[in-house]
């Protein structure tokens, strides 16, 4: 029997093309892997409401991590946990993108804002996420240093031009834990494949971490393997490689 039971992937970067698809060559080697008994999830900086026709398409049977492991759900909509931002650290964080004058999203349980809007009474809504993006990598330095400078957020990101915020201690590690505790697998047999700074967490937290030709030098430090380009289908790659193990 192989030593692993399941893949973690990662979407954007990873799993997706540059057109934010999922090619053929990939989706026939997840089915692969699936048939041959290994379980794969999704753990993504989305939100859920972007998620459903990736999870319809791949048919995931396992539990899945969203919003950088603010939320993990199992299908078909079974809330298995989730982290929220007290309202002072999102008041704080929209403060900071009007300073620097960024762009910036969220992610918020039950309703969505368009990027740049904010509502005027913060503590109404449930905040799993915030983001800003600046192609101005200075700004994004100094926001970067007084994020981590608070001491009780957790600050990562998925491209060079943006910085996603969750609430502190949430990452994709924690998600996968709890995947892994409802499965009942140990993260020694599990195989994470991801490209950004949010991967990290659960590529140090696996049995088998493999980066992206396309992955951050930050990422492929961290990883024990490489595979090719995302816009290659990098994860078919390297499902065929898991398989041969």
């Amino acid at each position: 029997m192989s030593q692993w039971q399941l893949v973690a992937l990662d979407l954007d970067g990873t799993l997706l093309d540059p057109a934010g698809t999922i090619s053929s060559e990939n989706r026939k080697w997840i089915k692969i892997a699936q048939q041959s008994g290994l379980e794969v999830t999704i753990a993504t900086g989305r939100p859920l409401r972007m998620m459903k026709s990736f999870l319809d398409l791949l048919e995931i049977r396992a539990p899945y991590v969203v919003a950088n492991g603010s939320e993990v759900w199992a299908p078909p909509n079974q809330l298995l946990e989730r982290h929220l931002f007290e309202t002072k650290d999102i008041e704080y964080l929209l403060q900071l993108a009007k300073e620097y004058g960024t762009h910036f999203w969220s992610s918020v349980v039950d309703h969505v804002f368009e990027t740049g809007q904010f509502p005027d009474d913060a503590g109404r809504y449930q905040w799993l996420k915030f983001g800003y993006q600046s192609s101005d990598q200075k700004i994004m330095k100094e926001i970067w240093d007084r994020l981590h400078a608070r001491g009780n957020l957790e600050v990562s990101s998925s491209d060079p031009t943006n910085i996603e915020v969750n609430p502190y201690g949430v990452t994709k590690a924690t998600g996968l834990q709890t995947v892994c505790d409802q499965l009942g697998i140990q993260a020694e047999r599990v195989v994470t494949i991801g490209d950004g700074l949010n991967d990290i967490s659960m590529m140090r937290w696996s049995g088998m971490a493999i980066a992206m030709e396309n992955a951050r030098h930050q990422v492929k430090a961290v990883a024990d393997r490489q595979t090719v380009h995302h816009a290659k289908d990098g994860v078919a790659a390297a499902l065929r490689a898991l398989l041969r193990d």
